[in-house]
């Protein structure tokens, strides 16, 4: 990305004023559509619940999804963050505390390290025409400066390893361990030996606040 470009991206959290232009930039791919970054607040069991409601409703489950994360961004409660160049949507990263993402809070690849109230960015999406050209790495650091706002004292991820088999961008969701560490995020746990076969190797990065490296 040259000097120009970089500085036409803007980094905004996500709020009720902003709510059409996360909902442009969900659209542009079939997964985002879908999920609406709904996927790591629920467990199986909430999920299945929540789309057998929707479905009493004739509502269909990504319209659904779309509903619940429009209702949370209203709330008031923080949801995370878009990146734009000038005023287009390009990019999005999920901030809040580990307590908001059941999913990433109870999973076997993802078990706290220990008791800091650390908040997690558990997904990230970069439109395909904006990818490999910065954004992801100002996504990374603003959700830092972000939850510094908000109080807590670290933020994690917990992306691919580096010694994982590459795999395409649509199913590197949760990013890699590069992209954290040129984001200022440091190692501090390896993959786990004991994943179940098949599971995604990934490890947690961790950036504390007023630590990572611009």
């Amino acid at each position: 990305m040259t000097g120009g470009s970089r500085d036409r991206i803007l980094i905004r959290p996500v709020t009720p004023a902003r709510i059409l232009d996360f909902e442009l930039l969900m659209r542009s791919n079939a997964i985002t559509a879908s999920c609406w970054d709904i996927f790591p607040r629920r467990l199986n069991a909430d999920g299945a619940a929540r789309r057998k409601y929707w479905t009493s409703k004739r509502v269909r489950a990504a319209e659904g999804n779309r509903r619940d994360a429009v209702a949370l961004v209203r709330s008031g409660r923080p949801f995370g963050l878009i990146a734009y160049d000038a005023k287009e949507p390009v990019g999005f990263i999920s901030a809040g505390p580990r307590a908001a993402y059941p999913r990433v809070d109870t999973s076997k690849v993802t078990p706290r390290i220990d008791d800091v109230p650390v908040w997690v960015v558990p997904c990230l999406y970069v439109r395909r025409s904006h990818r490999d050209r910065g954004v992801t790495t100002a996504l990374l650091r603003a959700a830092v400066d972000y939850a510094a706002k908000r109080g807590a004292p670290a933020v994690e991820g917990y992306p691919r390893s580096d010694d994982a088999p590459r795999v395409a961008s649509e199913s590197a969701w949760f990013g890699t361990e590069a992209q954290f560490r040129r984001a200022g995020y440091r190692k501090v746990r390896g993959v786990r030996p004991d994943l179940p076969r098949g599971w995604a190797p990934r490890v947690t990065m961790r950036a504390k606040i007023g630590a990572t490296k611009r």
